[in-house]
């Protein structure tokens, strides 16, 4: 399989503190990757690095399918991103949202993106709402929309920052599975959750940070049954009691 993220060196300041500490990761087409560990460890900011929500250290080196994201802004367009807080556009209705990038960045014709638009409805169980604002429409509803509008530019990748932490606890299982139907569709995915028992059951691998690095990286058995860093077992027998 061939790497469709390539990270070298990931360093992010912010004055003086090390948000992200020198970060190794490949990650393989299709492939389903969690990101877990405590809070301020870094892994919001690094996947914020992929998107380019955030500069980063010009020693550092991410690549997109093979293409170097500071140099070639086509890179960004491979990567969908999912944030925590749902971002859609109040002000036009759920078909309009997810419609509105493939028209003016793609310059698809109406046809054309409401047909995407339709099939994507559809596959994330919102097909219903076409017609409807986001302030008619539950956070779970709105969070599978979220999905949607960035599944619509068709990226490569797709990145997901604690996408349920928003959500009222009978929300959440709605969204991840959303995102399990998308694992098994072989969509590469990059997921910062603290839902320990969805990256156990859907990745392909699990990251553990902390303090900005990497600590272990492993097969979702090994991570929570078997981690070989102290840390890590710390991490994990502190949020498997609760």
């Amino acid at each position: 399989m061939s790497a469709i993220v390539s990270i070298k060196n990931l360093r992010k300041q912010f004055g003086s503190f090390n948000a992200l500490a020198g970060v190794d990761l490949q990650i393989n087409e299709g492939e389903v990757v969690c990101i877990v560990g405590p809070s301020g460890s870094g892994k919001s900011t690094l996947i914020r690095c992929i998107n380019q929500l955030e500069d980063f250290d010009d020693s550092s080196e991410v690549k997109i399918a093979g293409i170097d994201i500071t140099q070639d802004e086509t890179a960004r367009a491979d990567v969908g991103m999912v944030f925590q807080s749902f971002n859609l556009f109040p002000h036009m209705t759920i078909r309009e949202n997810i419609t509105l990038a493939p028209l003016r960045v793609k310059q698809m014709s109406e046809q054309q993106a409401n047909a995407i638009a339709d099939d994507l409805m559809q596959k994330v169980g919102i097909e219903a709402q076409a017609d409807k604002y986001p302030s008619q429409l539950s956070g779970g509803q709105q969070q599978r929309v979220a999905i949607a509008r960035a599944l619509a530019m068709g990226p490569r990748v797709m990145l997901f920052d604690e996408p349920t932490s928003a959500l009222d606890p009978e929300m959440v299982g709605e969204v991840l599975d959303v995102m399990r139907d998308l694992a098994r569709s072989g969509v590469t995915m990059l997921v910062v959750t603290h839902e320990m028992g969805f990256a156990r059951q859907v990745a392909d691998r699990v990251i553990f940070m902390d303090e900005g690095k990497i600590v272990e990286a492993g097969k979702p058995a090994q991570i929570f049954d078997g981690p070989a860093h102290q840390r890590t077992r710390d991490f994990v027998n502190a949020v498997l009691q609760h």
